[in-house]
């Protein structure tokens, strides 16, 4: 199993960062790069607990579907995604938020395994976790210039 904790404060109120970071639309503008579109459950807007968002986008030159659920929410501090039907093995993206003088700090970890034995394990080490890393860098900036924004 591999994690992956990022940390990022950002200048804006708590429920202003839990709700962009649960924004399906704000998410497909930081996926940009990949070409991530949600085609299936909640598209648009807010996700829920228990709702269920699919993903489509192009990672290492092919497009792989990505099937998350929420599966905990407490309004305004934590949320968990966790994949329902995808390429990992298992995926778990854990969010936590709290508000410390006027500043959110949003912590991202993220938990998965990879299929296929040792040759997962080795694309892991070699390409994937630098992939999800930027990915979730690459998210979080622009979670934070929209709240900061707000």
């Amino acid at each position: 199993m591999t994690t992956i904790n990022l940390t990022t404060k950002i200048n804006a109120p708590l429920k202003t960062v839990f709700d962009v970071s649960r924004n399906i639309d704000i998410h497909q503008q930081s996926a940009a790069p990949s070409n991530e579109k949600a085609i299936a459950g909640v598209t648009s807007g807010l996700i829920n607990l228990n709702e269920t968002v699919t993903w489509k986008g192009k990672h290492f030159g092919f497009y792989l579907t990505h099937k998350s659920r929420i599966t905990a929410m407490n309004f305004y501090s934590y949320f968990v995604d966790e994949m329902e039907e995808g390429n990992f093995k298992t995926f778990r993206h854990e969010h936590f938020f709290e508000e410390i003088n006027g500043i959110t700090i949003m912590t991202d970890q993220l938990q998965y395994e990879t299929p296929f034995g040792i040759i997962g394990k080795l694309f892991d080490t070699l390409f994937l976790k630098n992939h999800l890393i930027d990915f979730l860098l690459e998210r979080n900036k622009m979670l934070k210039k929209i709240a900061e924004n707000q």
